[in-house]
C-alpha cells in the first residue's frame, strides 16, 4: 500500500468580474508549450492521494497508466466502482465533499455500451468514459446517484467504448436532414456525467475520444465544460468536436460554480479553441431565477458581445438550460454549502416530479419556466443578436 499526504482542501469559487473580460489572462495557446496537467493549477483542482480500483481496471493498460501517474496514491481494491462503503451512502462524507473530489479517484470498467437517443444537446448520448467530477457545482445532477460523495470514476476499457461508438456511427450512416443539433453531422455527447476537460488531467481518455471522432466524417463529438484546460489545444480535433463553454452571471458563478475556471477565463479561451480546430458553442446554464436575474444575464450577454471576436460569434450557438434541482442533492448541499440552497431551492416557484430512478426532482413551474425562457430570448435578441439559440430546456 502506498500513501502520499493530501494537500489542504481547496474550495475556491468561480469568481466573475465583467471588467476582467477585457483584460483576461494570456491566451491559452501561449501556455500550450508545456503540459498543463502537470502544473500547479491542475494540482490545486486534483491531487489524488487515494485510488479505489476494480481489479480488472487496475490491470488494464489505461488503469496502469493512471496509477503510475499518481505514484504516491494509496490503491484500494474494490469489487465494484458503484459500491464502495467508505464513499457511497456514507452521510458523514458530506463534510468532506470537496476534499474527496480533490483527493479521491475511482477506477472501474464500463459494463454497458449502448448509445441512447437525445435530440436536445446532441443527437445521441455516447457511453461515457467517466462519471463524477473534481469540480463542485452545487446544482450538479450526477451526485444524485452516488450518495454523499462524487469523485471522478474513470472507466479504463477505452477500446470497447470507442468500438461501440464507431459501430453506431457506421450503422447510422450520413445525416440526411439538418436538425437543431447540427446541420450535417450526427452529434454524440461524450461527457454526459462528467467534464471531459477535467478528465484530461487524469488520463488520455478525452484525447482518445477526440481523435476517434476526427476519423468519423459523418459524426461529431460534443461536451460541455466549466474548466479551461490548455492541453486540449494540442489535440487537433479537425472540426469534429464541439466544446460548449457553460457560462452564468457573477452572482450565480460566485455561489454555485465551485472550483471551476472563472467565467472570464472560459470566454477568453473561446477563440483559442476555435483556432485549434474545435467548434465552440455556449451553454447558458443553469438559469437560476432570483431577484435581479434578468439584469445580470443582460450584463453577461453584453460582455460576451463586447469581448468575443467576430470569428467566434459567426459560428456560435447556445443552449438555454433552466435549473433542475433534486431533493436528495438539496439535503447534501445543506450539509456543506447551505447558502447555495437559498437560490436553488425555491418551493414558491418550483414543482416536483418523480425521476426515472425514483428520486424527486424539482423544476420551475411550467408558466414560470416559459416566462423566463421568453425573457432570456428577448435579452439575447437585444444584447447578443448573433447568438443563435439551438434549444431551451
Amino acid at each position: 500500500m502506498r500513501q502520499r499526504p493530501g494537500g489542504p482542501e481547496d474550495g475556491a469559487e468561480g469568481l466573475f468580474d465583467l471588467d476582467e473580460l477585457v483584460a483576461a489572462s494570456a491566451p491559452a495557446a501561449e501556455r500550450a508549450d508545456r503540459s498543463f496537467r502537470d502544473g500547479e493549477q491542475a494540482r490545486r483542482l486534483l491531487d489524488v492521494s487515494e485510488i479505489y480500483a476494480e481489479p480488472a481496471a487496475a490491470r488494464s493498460w489505461r488503469g496502469r497508466q493512471i496509477i503510475a501517474r499518481f505514484p504516491g496514491a494509496r490503491v484500494v481494491e474494490t469489487v465494484s466502482h458503484w459500491r464502495i462503503p467508505d464513499l457511497h451512502g456514507n452521510a458523514g462524507n458530506v463534510e468532506r465533499w470537496v476534499r474527496i473530489k480533490r483527493g479521491t479517484l475511482v477506477l472501474g470498467e464500463r459494463k454497458s455500451f449502448g448509445v441512447r437517443p437525445n435530440g436536445r444537446s446532441a443527437d445521441w448520448i455516447a457511453p461515457a468514459l467517466s462519471n463524477g467530477c473534481a469540480m463542485a457545482c452545487a446544482y450538479c445532477y450526477v451526485p444524485r446517484r452516488k450518495g454523499f460523495a462524487n469523485p471522478i470514476t474513470v472507466f479504463t476499457n477505452v477500446e470497447r467504448v470507442l468500438a461501440a461508438v464507431e459501430r453506431h456511427v457506421a450503422s447510422t450512416g450520413p445525416k440526411r436532414e439538418p436538425n437543431q443539433c447540427d446541420e450535417r453531422a450526427w452529434v454524440y455527447d461524450i461527457g454526459e456525467n462528467g467534464d471531459c476537460s477535467v478528465d484530461d488531467l487524469i488520463s488520455d481518455n478525452t484525447a482518445d475520444l477526440i481523435h476517434a471522432f476526427r476519423r468519423l466524417p459523418t459524426a461529431k463529438a460534443s461536451f460541455a465544460t466549466k474548466f479551461v484546460n490548455p492541453d486540449l489545444l494540442r489535440l487537433d480535433p479537425g472540426g469534429r468536436t464541439r466544446i460548449r463553454f457553460s457560462v452564468m452571471p457573477p452572482y450565480d458563478s460566485r455561489h454555485l460554480d465551485i472550483r471551476t475556471s472563472p467565467v472570464p477565463e472560459r470566454l477568453a479561451a473561446a477563440a483559442d479553441f476555435l483556432d485549434a480546430g474545435y467548434e465552440v458553442h455556449f451553454n447558458l446554464s443553469p438559469v437560476v431565477i432570483r431577484p435581479g436575474w434578468e439584469r445580470d444575464w443582460g450584463e453577461l450577454l453584453r460582455a460576451m458581445d463586447d469581448t468575443l471576436p467576430g470569428r467566434v460569434k459567426d459560428q456560435a450557438a447556445a443552449e438555454i438550460i433552466m435549473l433542475t434541482h433534486n431533493q436528495d442533492l438539496h439535503e447534501v448541499n445543506l450539509g456543506w454549502h447551505p447558502r447555495a440552497e437559498e437560490v436553488l431551492w425555491r418551493e414558491d416557484l418550483q414543482q416536483s416530479k418523480r425521476s426515472e430512478n425514483g428520486s424527486w426532482n424539482v423544476r420551475y413551474r411550467t408558466g414560470v419556466k416559459a416566462s423566463a425562457v421568453e425573457a432570456l430570448r428577448a435579452l439575447i435578441a437585444a444584447r447578443a443578436p448573433w447568438l443563435r439559440v439551438r434549444y431551451a430546456f
